[in-house]
C-alpha cells in the first residue's frame, strides 16, 4: 500500500519514493554511501602514499573483494533463509567499527601496509552478506511494481555519493589527512542504523519460504535456476566480464592522476567527481526509463560505451580531456550495472532472490581480485593509460561475441530468444 497520495507528481516520476519505508532507507543510505566514497577514496591514496606501487593499490582491492569470491554463494543461499533487516544491522554495525578503527590506526600513525590488507579482507567479508541482502531487500520496502524504479533511484544515490564524496575526500585529504576520511565514514553508518532500528514494518516482505535444504543443494538450485533462466544468465555472463576488465577505476584512477598526469590528491578526487558525476547522469537516464520496465537497449548501449570510452580515455594527453572523457565512462558503466541489475531482479523468482543476487554479486565484485590485479600489473608494466585502451578494446571484442550469439540464438529459435535483443 502507498503511503502518500497517488497524484502528488513528485510520486508519479518518482513511485518507489511514495512508499515511507523505502523513503527512510533510501535517505540513510545517501549519507552512509557518501561515508563510503570519502574512504574508498582515503584508502586508495594512502595506499599510494605508503607503498608508491599501483601492484600493491591494486592488491588491497583484490583483499576487499576476495570473500566475495569465496563466499558469495554461500551467503546467497543464507541470505534466503534469514530476516534481511537484522542482517543488514549485523553487516553495517561491522562496517563502522572497522572505518572508525582505520581512522584511529592512521591518526596514531601506527598504520602499515598488512594492516590494511586485513582490514580490507574483513570488510569484505561484511560486503559479501551487505549487498546480496541490500539488493534483496529492496522489493520488501516497495513491492515488484516499483521495484525498477527503486533499483534506479538506489543507483542515482549511489552515484550522487560518488560524485560528492570524492570531492569531499580530495579537500579533506588536502587540508588534514586521510584520517578524516575514515572518520566520516564511521559517523555516516550511524544514520542508517537508526533507520534500520527504527523504520516502520516493511509492507511488502515476500511471503516465500525456500525449501529447506543442505547449504550445498541450495546453492546447486541457485546456479540451475539461473542456467535455465536465460534472461538472467546471459546479464551474469555480460556483468562477470566487463566487471573483470572494463570497471576498473579504483585501481586505474588514481594511478592515472599521480604517475601518469602527475596530481596531487585534490586532482585525484576531481578525477573521480567527475566518473561520478557521468554515473550520476547515467543513474537518472535508468530512472526515467524505469517505468517502462527494465531496457535491454540501454543494457548493450551501456556496455559498448564501456568499451569505447575506455579506449577514449586511454588516449587522452591532458588533464581535462581525460576528466571529460570519464565522465562519459561513468555514464557507460550506470546505464549497463543498473539496467542489469533491473533485468535481473524482475524476472527472479522470490524464491531464489538471495541466491541470484549473492550470484550477481560475485560476478559485479567478487571478480574485482583478478580485475584489480590485472589492472594493476598492466599499470605497472606500462601506466594507465595503456591499460585503458587495452581494455576497451577487449570489451568491445567480447561484446561484439555476444550480439554475434544473441542473433544467432534467435535465428535458430525463432522467437524464444534471451530477451536482450
Amino acid at each position: 500500500m502507498r503511503n502518500l497520495p497517488r497524484h502528488n507528481s513528485l510520486y508519479r516520476v518518482f513511485p518507489a519514493l511514495s512508499h515511507s519505508s523505502f523513503r527512510w532507507f533510501w535517505g540513510g543510505q545517501i549519507i552512509s554511501l557518501i561515508g563510503t566514497w570519502t574512504q574508498n577514496i582515503g584508502q586508495a591514496w594512502l595506499v599510494l602514499q605508503l607503498t608508491n606501487s599501483p601492484f600493491l593499490l591494486g592488491l588491497v582491492a583484490a583483499m576487499q573483494f576476495v570473500p566475495t569470491m569465496l563466499f558469495s554463494l554461500h551467503a546467497g543461499a543464507w541470505i534466503d533463509h534469514l530476516p534481511k533487516r537484522k542482517v543488514l544491522i549485523a553487516t553495517q554495525t561491522i562496517m563502522m567499527i572497522l572505518a572508525f578503527a582505520l581512522a584511529f590506526l592512521v591518526g596514531s600513525g601506527s598504520l602499515q601496509y598488512w594492516m590494511l590488507l586485513i582490514m580490507a579482507f574483513i570488510l569484505g567479508v561484511s560486503n559479501t552478506v551487505d549487498v546480496p541482502t541490500r539488493q534483496s531487500f529492496i522489493i520488501e520496502l516497495v513491492g515488484r511494481e516499483h521495484l525498477a524504479n527503486a533499483i534506479a533511484l538506489n543507483s542515482a544515490i549511489f552515484n550522487a555519493a560518488r560524485l560528492v564524496g570524492p570531492a569531499i575526500a580530495g579537500v579533506i585529504m588536502g587540508v588534514w589527512g586521510p584520517m578524516w576520511c575514515f572518520l566520516i565514514n564511521g559517523f555516516s553508518f550511524i544514520g542508517v542504523l537508526g533507520i534500520l532500528i527504527f523504520v516502520p514494518s516493511i509492507p511488502h516482505q515476500e511471503k516465500v519460504a525456500p525449501k529447506k535444504e543442505t547449504l550445498g543443494k541450495d546453492i546447486l538450485n541457485g546456479l540451475n535456476y539461473i542456467r535455465k533462466t536465460p534472461s538472467i544468465f546471459m546479464v551474469i555472463i555480460m556483468m562477470g566480464f566487463l566487471s573483470t576488465v572494463a570497471m576498473n577505476f579504483n585501481v586505474l584512477v588514481p594511478v592515472l592522476a599521480k604517475i601518469d598526469l602527475q596530481e596531487g590528491a585534490l586532482g585525484y578526487g576531481l578525477l573521480m567527481s567527475t566518473l561520478g558525476f557521468g554515473a550520476l547522469i547515467g543513474a537518472l537516464t535508468v530512472v526515467i526509463k524505469s517505468a517502462e520496465g527494465p531496457q535491454p537497449l540501454l543494457l548493450l548501449v551501456g556496455a559498448f560505451g564501456l568499451g569505447i570510452f575506455n579506449v577514449v580515455v586511454g588516449l587522452q594527453n591532458t588533464y581535462l580531456l581525460s576528466a571529460f572523457f570519464l565522465a562519459f565512462l561513468g555514464w557507460s558503466m550506470i546505464v549497463f550495472s543498473a539496467s542489469a541489475n533491473s533485468i535481473i531482479q524482475i524476472t527472479v523468482d522470490g524464491e531464489y532472490r538471495g541466491r541470484v543476487m549473492s550470484v550477481y554479486s560475485l560476478v559485479f565484485g567478487g571478480m574485482v581480485p583478478i580485475g584489480s590485479v590485472y589492472a594493476g600489473t598492466l599499470s605497472d608494466f606500462w601506466g594507465a593509460k595503456v591499460t585503458f585502451v587495452i581494455s576497451g578494446i577487449l570489451t568491445l571484442l567480447f561484446m561484439c561475441g555476444i550480439v554475434f550469439l544473441l542473433r544467432r540464438n534467435r535465428k535458430d529459435e525463432g522467437h524464444e530468444n534471451s530477451g536482450l535483443i
